[in-house]
């Protein structure tokens, strides 16, 4: 191992679980486990995946002035989030670049949460310092004082209701998007505390497109944690799941990787606009953000789509896997994943999880991801990605993996 590299608290059960071990964002992370990328996506379709997700970073934004300087650095309008609700947006530069995507968390009025990317609580600590200014705000970077774990899939809640103290009031009333506690057992009305009385954040959200949660709490209680999870869960067939299958969920559910498929480039034309606060004709914007003076008029020439592939062959991504159209190199890939929870039947995309599918489909998985190209494209237009003298076609896309479960009301997984 890189001696450089960070660890989170469950370093040690990784390497004690034979987990193929790799720098993240400067963290030594797990890619997959001996049950392998394919088991490990589809035990999140089909049942429950847990993830160490502690290597992302918290930031708290207190103060009678935190909305303010948040709505002005947030891409998102955050002046009707509800408190017990969190959204997602982004960090942009004067250019309109993204620094980073994140997750903003409303406790109260003035009390506010950031979960932001690996490496990147300290950037946008001092990126919301440096637009303070007199403003009554108190901003603090938790970098590695926090621990984070994800439980996805349907029967997330059930095997959680084994672990935390009246279960059926924590799930009441929690739409997705939502959480409820708060890991220093302080700043919530409604505090969620698992049996041994450990206080935790727990927030219906995730980043496979499916059902699910994010867990935050203090560093010397995950391991516990994610041990009892395990145990709690092996009748639903549980699994511990790498950064492999993380990756191949969340490019089936369309999400992006933050400095891969959003970036140094104008955050505009690409498959998240929803994270910009659009007026109704999407000629300008609700608020004023940092950035948003350029992103308009909004730049031409780059466009981000997603894509579904003919097979489940890859390529890799990057500067040298290129887009072609007919024959002409038009752009460049931003991420290639497999999502081995889809296929194609006849002229559409089923999932597992698709009601009413021939018992008879062998489910093989799709390639699946994002382009960046120099022209508009429409769905369904067709596309080689050319890495060397390896060749795939792959179409453009709307949306990837269907029947997805992240939206559907917490009482079908009760």
């Amino acid at each position: 191992m890189n001696t450089s590299l960070k660890t989170t608290s469950l370093h040690q059960w990784h390497k004690d679980a034979g987990a193929n071990m790799a720098d993240f964002g400067g963290f030594d992370m797990p890619l997959w486990y001996d049950t392998g990328v394919k088991n490990e996506h589809l035990a999140v379709l089909e049942s429950a995946g847990i993830f160490d997700t502690s290597h992302m970073a918290c930031i708290n934004v207190n103060g009678k002035d935190s909305f303010t300087l948040l709505n002005y650095c947030f891409t998102r309008d955050i002046s009707n989030l509800a408190a017990g609700r969190c959204v997602y947006g982004a960090f942009l530069d004067d250019n309109g670049h993204c620094i980073d995507d994140a997750i903003v968390y409303k406790f109260d009025e003035v009390r506010f949460m950031i979960c932001v990317n690996a490496g990147m609580g300290g950037a946008i600590a001092e990126h919301l310092e440096s637009q303070k200014d007199k403003r009554d705000v108190k901003i603090e970077d938790l970098s590695g004082r926090v621990a984070k774990m994800d439980i996805q899939g349907k029967n997330a809640a059930r095997i959680l209701s084994k672990l935390i103290k009246n279960p059926e009031d924590v799930f009441n009333k929690m739409p997705y998007f939502s959480f409820k506690g708060y890991f220093k057992n302080e700043g919530a009305t409604d505090n969620v505390f698992l049996l041994d009385g450990t206080p935790i954040l727990l927030s219906r959200s995730g980043y496979t497109g499916e059902f699910g949660f994010e867990i935050f709490l203090d560093l010397a209680a995950i391991e516990t944690l994610w041990k009892d999870i395990l145990t709690a869960g092996e009748e639903f067939g549980i699994s511990a799941c790498g950064l492999g299958a993380r990756d191949s969920l969340r490019a089936g559910a369309c999400l992006p990787l933050s400095h891969q498929d959003i970036g140094h480039w104008k955050f505009t034309n690409h498959p998240w606009d929803f994270a910009l606060p659009y007026t109704t004709d999407k000629k300008g914007f609700t608020k004023d953000f940092i950035g948003a003076k350029s992103l308009a008029p909004a730049k031409e020439d780059q466009f981000i789509y997603p894509f579904v592939g003919d097979t489940l062959r890859k390529v890799n991504a990057g500067e040298n896997t290129l887009v072609l159209e007919a024959g002409e190199t038009i752009g460049k890939v931003l991420t290639c994943a497999t999502d081995m929870g889809i296929s194609w039947l006849e002229n559409k995309i089923v999932s597992i999880n698709t009601p009413g599918i021939p018992e008879n489909l062998k489910i093989k998985g799709l390639s699946c991801g994002f382009v960046m190209v120099s022209k508009p494209l429409e769905p369904g237009v067709k596309l080689s990605l050319k890495e060397g003298k390896r060749s795939i076609a792959v179409s453009i896309a709307t949306d990837v993996r269907p029947d997805r479960t992240a939206r559907k009301k917490l009482d079908n997984f009760i």
